[in-house]
């Protein structure tokens, strides 16, 4: 491994988010050759508790040299292999904040550990064979799951959903490769190739890859979640919409046209996808700086945003200055909100059903301030994403990029194993297109994999684990 990875020797690190005043338990994690000797030097359990693994002591730990007491602390001990790490592992359990975990790490750092580097423990996991790569990824997903949804895609990963069937496409490409090299040098001990077989083979696999290629989309979606931005002119009801759509008061609401002079964002969950829904400025020509710099900011997130909810009001229908506006984001893909249409009884019929551009296809009616139209508003989000083909059949099992990229390369690899048999080529050149398709799904699990891949991946983990 590369140093930045270096596995050898004892680690430590906090392993708890440390928030002043916000955390009740901090926890120190040890893992390595060493941890039980720091933990004996450290920790002091009064009366006669025994020291085996998996078991939960209570006690002071102090400082070895000055006896200076640091904290009233549990004592957790996991003894190889029975540990995350397949090492010996031990975690104090301090009392949360800043400085008493602070100061444990400090002792364990100046009695034999080292301080673990991003993703260490994880990686350390990975190497002694308690966890292939897809559980390993699995595990940060899980982390970072901003839905229950992105919860329970990421606890199947971690489970194996994901690497059982990578395992058995790469076995069966195995074997295809032990038929293909026995024909090679046993040709005549041997009957003929069945070429046919092979092919159908070859092709069950592809479209198991295909499969669950068609999750990275979903998976994707669930980790990231979807933009939206609220974008209209002045007046037409966006902050609004956006309280009623988040139930609280996230934007000011006045009568006057430009209260909004920065973007508001708000935090949902649509369908078990995350969603980040902007509020903008209402976009429109002004003198005033401040609006000034609010309408640029929206235009900015207009065309950052994945979804735009552009917004109109029914009771004065499409203006020539929403024409204006439509011409510049409809290039992403957009809803048109038609709010205020409680209001439309007091106008004329034509008002009532306003006139938009044919190239509007996604349409929803809403009165934000009676609180009408949300559930329609969500589901025409959900139709969209839908239309884009971001649903993935299977929704427990949702691929990430890099796990995409790897059987999009071994799909190649397949497709040019049956070009070459097409062509009647040599036995020799099936085989070297086959060895790609089997290195790419190795390098999924992990079976097959480079110092550099490995690099990437763990150092987007947190340093405790």
């Amino acid at each position: 491994m590369s140093e930045i990875f270096a596995t050898t020797g004892t680690i430590a690190a906090i392993a708890t988010a440390i928030v002043p005043q916000q955390g009740s338990v901090g926890i120190v994690r040890v893992s390595g050759t060493e941890a039980m000797h720091i933990a004996q030097t450290l920790f002091h359990p009064p009366g006669r508790q025994v020291w085996e693994s998996h078991r939960i002591l209570y006690g002071y730990i102090h400082h070895p040299q000055t006896q200076q007491l640091v904290d009233e602390a549990l004592l957790l001990i996991m003894i190889a292999p029975r540990s995350y790490t397949r090492e010996d592992v031990v975690e104090f359990h301090c009392h949360g904040g800043i400085m008493a975990v602070q100061q444990v790490l400090q002792l364990c750092l100046e009695n034999g550990a080292r301080l673990a580097q991003p993703g260490e423990f994880t990686l350390r996991a990975f190497l002694n064979g308690r966890l292939d790569l897809t559980q390993a990824e699995s595990i940060t997903d899980l982390v970072g799951a901003r839905s229950p949804q992105a919860a329970q895609a990421a606890l199947a990963g971690l489970q194996g959903k994901l690497a059982h069937p990578i395992h058995q496409l790469r076995a069966n490409c195995l074997d295809i490769l032990a038929e293909i090299e026995a024909r090679i040098d046993f040709e005549e001990d041997l009957p003929p190739l069945d070429d046919e077989g092979i092919i159908s083979e070859i092709e069950k696999i592809s479209t198991e890859i295909t499969r669950l290629l068609a999750t990275a989309d979903k998976g994707e979606l669930l980790r990231t979640g979807l933009k939206v931005a609220i974008v209209g002119r002045p007046n037409v009801g966006k902050s609004s919409l956006l309280n009623a759509w988040s139930q609280s008061d996230r934007a000011i609401v006045t009568p006057l046209p430009g209260t909004t002079r920065d973007v508001v964002e708000s935090h949902l969950v649509v369908g078990g996808i995350p969603v980040q829904v902007l509020d903008t400025a209402g976009i429109r020509d002004t003198e005033d700086q401040v609006e000034k710099i609010g309408v640029e900011r929206s235009r900015r997130a207009a065309s950052a945003a994945d979804l735009i909810l552009f917004t109109i009001d029914a009771t004065v229908g499409w203006t020539a200055a929403d024409q204006e506006i439509y011409e510049q984001v409809q290039h992403r893909p957009l809803i048109l909100v038609i709010n205020k249409i409680d209001l439309v009884e007091m106008h004329s019929a034509q008002n009532a059903s306003p006139q938009y551009p044919i190239t509007i296809t996604q349409i929803v009616k809403t009165s934000a301030a009676q609180n009408q139209g949300i559930e329609a508003l969500e589901a025409a989000i959900l139709e969209t994403v839908q239309i884009g083909k971001v649903q993935a059949a299977d929704l427990d099992l949702a691929i990430n990029q890099r796990q995409a990229a790897a059987l999009t390369q071994a799909k190649i690899s397949l497709e040019q194993v049956q070009a070459t048999m097409t062509q009647q080529l040599p036995l020799d050149f099936w085989t070297i297109d086959l060895r790609g398709a089997i290195h790419a799904l190795g390098e999924i699990t992990g079976e097959d994999v480079t110092e550099s891949v490995l690099d990437r991946i763990f150092s987007r983990f947190c340093i405790g684990k």
